[in-house]
């Protein structure tokens, strides 16, 4: 993404902070990114964990990713609330308006599922402008927080991405599509029409403040539901608040015989790495790492 690229943002999932947001869009446009801003970004409704009743999160969604002016559409931040969208979306007229890019993550993953069905088009897993990694305010400087901000930018900016874990659960490598996301959201969406299959894949998971047996139990939902059938590997994220979840994750896929990285800062917690889902990938046990394709502008037109 490069100076002059016309970037929205929209809040598709929970209400965000008035300040957070201004300074996020802040830094956005100091380098050089015009940003438009959805009119129903900082909406409330009567159920106070979403940003504004549905039809408008929506209208505003499709209305960025359809404006031809636009590139990147940022979600503002997570939550809840995106997979209340899915059946709102014109998702013909989200084809016709051709690539771009989505960025978010958390509550996201839905749409990022979403999007991999209805539209076939990569998504960036990463930090999102109303949220205190680019919001707030980071260090001596007061800016956003360093690595995840450069590593933001060298994503969107078409480098390869690689990531580095601290630990291997099962060795060896393997190369796929990358797909997955918030192990609350996956589980979610199984018996939908976006439900989740790591075939010839990747699986990508994290989480934030799940106790272990309920990793346990999203996990086996997933594994029942037959989503790991065909996986290739696994590259496991952050898990923020989830107590010891590796005797979970070991437990439950260790037994599926795929290379598996863990400890990736992917997810939630700080510096947040991105990734692009929905485009190839590799993860490589000698180096604890998941490496990444890139995108670009020209590459989405």
């Amino acid at each position: 993404m490069h100076p002059g690229t016309t970037a929205a943002v929209v809040a598709p999932s929970g209400p965000v902070d008035a300040a957070l947001l201004r300074r996020g869009i802040e830094r956005l446009e100091e380098r050089g990114v015009k940003v438009v801003v959805g009119p129903h970004a900082l909406d409330r409704q009567d159920l106070p964990y979403l940003a504004g009743e549905d039809a408008a999160r929506a209208a505003d969604l499709q209305a960025a990713w359809c404006d031809p002016a636009v590139s990147v559409v940022f979600c503002a931040r997570g939550g809840y609330g995106a997979s209340r969208l899915l059946g709102l979306l014109d998702w013909d007229a989200m084809r016709a308006a051709g690539r771009k890019v989505l960025v978010g993550s958390s509550d996201v993953t839905a749409l990022h599922q979403a999007f991999a069905v209805e539209l076939g088009v990569p998504t960036l897993h990463g930090p999102m402008p109303g949220n205190v990694l680019l919001g707030g305010e980071h260090g001596p400087g007061a800016g956003p927080e360093p690595v995840t901000w450069d590593q933001l930018w060298a994503a969107l900016s078409g480098s390869p991405v690689t990531v580095t874990g601290d630990r291997v659960l099962a060795p060896g490598r393997a190369e796929g599509v990358l797909t997955g996301g918030n192990l609350s959201l996956l589980a979610a969406l199984c018996g939908t029409p976006y439900r989740p299959s790591f075939d010839g894949g990747i699986a990508f998971l994290e989480d934030i403040g799940e106790e272990p047996y309920r990793v346990d139990r999203m996990l086996t939902q997933l594994l029942q539901a037959g989503a790991f059938a065909g996986v290739r590997g696994i590259a496991l994220g952050s898990w923020v608040d989830c107590g010891d979840p590796y005797p979970v994750l070991r437990d439950r896929l260790e037994p599926l015989g795929v290379p598996i990285v863990a400890g990736l800062p992917v997810g939630h917690g700080s510096p947040q790495m991105s990734v692009w889902l929905g485009a190839l990938g590799a993860i490589d046990t000698e180096s604890c790492s998941l490496t990444g394709p890139y995108w670009n502008e020209e590459r989405a037109r």
